[in-house]
């Protein structure tokens, strides 16, 4: 399947340039490099798991038998990219980005939060609301232009409620982050935004403070948990190991750990239909805004 934004709506919208961030974790030869299993990050990675991730990293190294690279960007569109052109072996990426790009990525797991393989987008604002239709004609905020809960679901809403997602709001624009989706709603630089509930749910663990003035105005349905994926052209075996290393790091207490830190209970496998839903929202977005 193949969709792509139209022309129409990229020109209407104002956008701010990503900028990329590698995360070099220790020293890694030339050699090494070369031999790296490669896995590709985007801000759905708080900065306070960073740390952690370098745990992660060393549980990873361990179970595939080989030096891991954890290499952090801040669009999906960059991952993709990287994913497509052979700089990255594998990535946890967004639903609506695997659905779009399905027939280039291999399908490897799907983490398992609160004892579910799916996830919310959640609609917030600075003022009590009903739903996302009450923020008409105000500041919106929106995560990144690939991202299922940060983009698709609120255009989606907007198209199926009969309205024009281009003159709905009075202007929008990208954070490039679920967190700063937060960020903007809560400062007052945006009215009301469209955000990852896991993020939303995981980083008022960290930061309470900055949600005493927030307000969850609508909840989307359940959708398949942002899935980690493997490059297509990933050798089998490889693939193999990356997902046993995946489903089965609750079954030690190093995976337990690190598990727990990223707010989840495990990963586990899932097919393509787990994301049908998203699926069917691309198509009909795309469709709209042609």
């Amino acid at each position: 399947m193949k969709v792509t934004l139209s022309r129409r709506w990229l020109l209407k919208q104002m956008v701010l340039a990503p900028v990329g961030l590698a995360l070099p974790w220790g020293e890694v030869s030339s050699r090494e490099r070369s031999e790296s299993f490669r896995l590709g990050l985007t801000p759905v990675i708080l900065d306070e798991q960073i740390q952690l991730l370098q745990g992660w990293r060393d549980d990873l190294a361990v179970r595939l038998q080989r030096p891991v690279e954890m290499l952090r960007r801040t669009s999906y569109e960059e991952i993709v990219g990287l994913l497509r052109g052979g700089g990255l072996d594998a990535a946890w990426l967004c639903g609506y980005p695997y659905v779009v790009h399905g027939d280039d990525l291999r399908l490897v797991a799907a983490p398992v939060h609160r004892g579910r393989t799916l996830y919310r987008s959640y609609i917030i604002s600075r003022r009590p609301g009903e739903g996302l239709i009450s923020l008409q004609h105000q500041v919106f905020a929106f995560a990144d232009p690939d991202s299922n809960s940060g983009w698709l679901y609120p255009n989606y809403r907007l198209v199926e409620a009969g309205h024009d997602p281009l003159s709905f709001f009075q202007r929008t624009f990208f954070t490039w982050s679920h967190r700063k989706v937060i960020h903007a709603v809560a400062s007052g630089l945006a009215d009301g935004g469209a955000v990852d509930g896991y993020v939303y749910e995981t980083l008022r663990c960290h930061e309470p403070d900055w949600f005493q003035g927030i307000h969850i105005v609508e909840r989307s349905p359940a959708f398949g948990f942002p899935p980690l994926v493997a490059a297509g052209a990933l050798d089998e075996k490889t693939v193999r190991l990356f997902r046993q290393a995946l489903v089965g790091m609750h079954r030690d207490e190093e995976g337990r750990r690190i598990l727990e830190a990223l707010s989840l209970d495990r990963f586990r496998e899932v097919d393509r239909s787990h994301y049908d839903a998203i699926r069917r929202m691309a198509v009909r977005v795309e469709a709209a805004l042609q």
